[in-house]
């Protein structure tokens, strides 16, 4: 099957990575070019991104170390989920018009293996919300919650970044499955409140007191489980309040991954022998086989309202960068995507 529309473009802007970061990333550490846009072979797409999305985990793969997934490559288009349009075809599954999420991001156009994009159901939610509440995001907040940490209805949930991508989720959908209280931490009072207004049962500014102060002030009958996007502190403030049996998911560690110097917390994870505690690290990738039933749960919960989710979106592609810098340091309530045009 080959379809197209009448003009295809030549070329296509990209970012790409002109340098590796030391410490926070700059502005020079990225470079917007312009790229031919390759021909299509058999069975492949050729995709107008509408959204990029802008992850924390970015940030590793922007050093040239060991890790679960390969450095981006320099003076190369870097990767990342992103969500568009299908404006030509050789593929018999996709046709001009569809809708799709796939990992070509930080360009216009991407040539993609039709095998390797999912149609985005928009009589469901706006495409940037493929992107978040209904993609990878949201499956990572359900997998975590429910699979690594073993959620029970009546549990006491913590969640770190609460107020980010994931984090938002996660609370509401604990709150959804019968917890019995749900907590957040955030960065600002602004973010505090939503996280309130979202239905969080308590709330607090990590920046206005020791941070297992704040959580035991909460929790005072202590957590159940700890959902950690952020590490450091935060982490061990929730092995400090943890119930004997706790269960902790460790999602992200955003708290160190700008620092050029190892972590000082935890400090106490000796505790976790005698609360017999279990810390289980994970990648999404890995909980694939729950994508199903994932998005049959979040349709419902968004169509009733009984979630609800938040974006940050920033416009023009040439601004992904400051976007994605703005997103380590804690700029975006709910998810942070760039509309690429």
């Amino acid at each position: 099957m080959s379809t197209t529309t009448t003009s295809l473009p030549a070329t296509g802007r990209e970012i790409q990575l002109a340098a590796r970061p030391v410490g926070w990333p700059t502005d020079a550490d990225f470079r917007l070019a312009e790229a031919p846009v390759p021909g299509l072979a058999e069975g492949q797409v050729l995709v107008r991104n509408l959204f990029i999305s802008v992850d924390p985990y970015m940030r590793g793969r922007m050093n040239d170390v060991e890790s679960y997934s390969a450095p981006f490559a320099l003076d190369a288009p870097m990767e990342g989920g992103a969500v568009g349009e299908v404006i030509a075809s050789r593929s018999a599954d996709r046709a001009v018009g569809d809708v799709v999420v796939h990992f070509l991001g930080w360009r216009e156009y991407a040539v993609v293996d039709a095998a390797a994009t999912s149609i985005a159901d928009t009589s469901l939610a706006p495409a940037s919300a493929f992107l978040g509440a209904l993609g990878m995001t949201g499956l990572t907040a359900y997998a975590g919650l429910t699979e690594v940490a073993a959620f029970q209805p009546g549990d006491t949930v913590f969640v770190s970044g609460a107020a980010g991508a994931v984090g938002s989720l996660v609370g509401q959908i604990a709150k959804a499955s019968g917890a019995k209280r749900v907590i957040g931490s955030a960065g600002s009072d602004a973010k505090v409140a939503r996280l309130l207004e979202l239905g969080f049962d308590a709330a607090f500014n990590y920046h206005d007191g020791p941070v297992k102060d704040q959580l035991r002030q909460a929790a005072p009958e202590g957590i159940d489980v700890y959902f950690d996007n952020v590490g450091g502190d935060h982490l061990e403030a929730a092995i400090a309040v943890m119930k004997p049996g706790g269960r902790i998911a460790l999602c992200g560690a955003i708290a160190q991954y700008n620092s050029t110097e190892a972590p000082a917390a935890p400090r106490n994870l000796a505790t976790a022998i005698g609360k017999q505690l279990t810390l289980r690290g994970f990648l999404v990738g890995s909980y694939r086989h729950l994508a199903g039933e994932f998005a049959q749960k979040m349709a419902g919960w968004l169509s009733s309202g009984t979630v609800r989710f938040d974006e940050t979106v920033v416009e023009g592609l040439e601004n992904a960068p400051q976007a994605f810098i703005d997103m380590l340091k804690g700029a975006n309530t709910g998810k942070m995507v760039v509309r690429v045009g």
